[in-house]
C-alpha cells in the first residue's frame, strides 16, 4: 500500500485588510509534492472550508517563484487541485500516514481553531503517523490537544516562521499575532536558524517542522525519510 500524505492549504485571501492580499504560499506546497511524488506517495489537499485555495500574489513573482512554481502553474490538473480541495469532515484521517501543513500569512487566521484540521492531526498522530508543517504552517499546530488534553506542541522541539522573519519581510504590523511567541506561550521548545530566512528544519520524533518557504524540500525529505 503507497503511504498517503494530507497536504493542508487555506481558503483566506487577504489581511484584515482586504486591500492586502494573500494566501498560499505555492512553493511551499509544490516542493513537497514533487518530493513525495518522488517517493511514489498518494496527496491530497485539504482546507478548513474546501474548494479554493488562493494563492500569495507575491510568491509566484521573480526571484521567489522558481521552476517548481512556474511547473504547477503550467499544469492545468495541478491548478485544479487548488480549485476543489476537501473540507475536513470529508477526510477519514485513518487513510493518511503524514500530515503536511503548508504556509503563507493566510493560515495565521483560518488554521489555529480549526476542529476538523486538530482532529485529524490528533488522530494521525495518536495512530503512529508523522505531523509537520513548513512557515506559518504552524500556526494549525497551535491548538491542537490529544486525546489526553494535552497541547500537542508542549514540550516539543518545533520551528517554523520567526517574529524577526516577520519584521524583515514588512507585516509585522499587519499579522494577527506573533506566531512564534504564541508558540513558546503554549510551551514549544521553539528553535530558529541564526540567519533569517535560510533553509531550517526541526526533528522531534514524528514531528517535523520547517522555518519558512527555503525549508520546505529539506521538511519533505525529512517526513518521507521517517515514512
Amino acid at each position: 500500500m503507497a503511504k498517503r500524505i494530507l497536504h493542508v492549504v487555506t481558503n483566506v485571501s487577504h489581511y484584515d485588510d482586504p486591500r492586502h492580499p494573500t494566501g498560499l504560499w505555492l512553493s511551499e506546497l509544490t516542493h513537497a509534492y514533487r518530493v513525495f511524488a518522488g517517493q511514489g506517495f498518494e496527496q491530497r489537499l485539504v482546507s478548513p472550508r474546501g474548494g479554493v485555495s488562493p494563492l500569495e500574489p507575491r510568491a509566484l513573482k521573480w526571484p521567489l517563484a522558481d521552476r517548481s512554481t512556474r511547473q504547477w502553474l503550467a499544469d492545468p490538473r495541478n491548478l485544479a487541485l487548488l480549485k476543489d480541495t476537501a473540507r475536513p469532515d470529508a477526510i477519514d484521517p485513518a487513510e493518511f500516514h503524514a500530515i503536511y501543513f503548508t504556509g503563507g500569512h493566510g493560515v495565521m487566521w483560518d488554521f489555529p481553531d480549526d476542529s476538523g484540521l486538530q482532529r485529524i492531526t490528533r488522530d494521525i498522530f495518536e495512530r503512529g503517523g508523522v505531523v509537520s508543517a513548513v512557515c506559518h504552517g504552524y500556526c494549525g499546530l497551535l491548538n491542537t490537544r490529544l486525546s489526553d488534553g494535552s497541547l500537542l506542541v508542549a514540550g516539543r522541539r518545533l520551528t517554523g516562521y520567526s517574529w524577526s522573519e516577520e519584521v524583515l519581510a514588512g507585516v509585522a504590523r499587519d499579522v494577527p499575532y506573533n506566531a512564534e511567541q504564541a508558540m513558546k506561550d503554549r510551551g514549544a521548545l521553539y528553535e530558529k536558524a541564526l540567519l533569517p530566512f535560510v533553509p531550517n528544519v526541526v526533528r522531534d520524533g514524528r514531528f517535523v517542522t520547517g522555518q519558512n518557504p527555503a525549508s520546505a524540500k529539506a521538511t519533505a525529505k525529512q517526513v518521507a525519510a521517517l515514512l
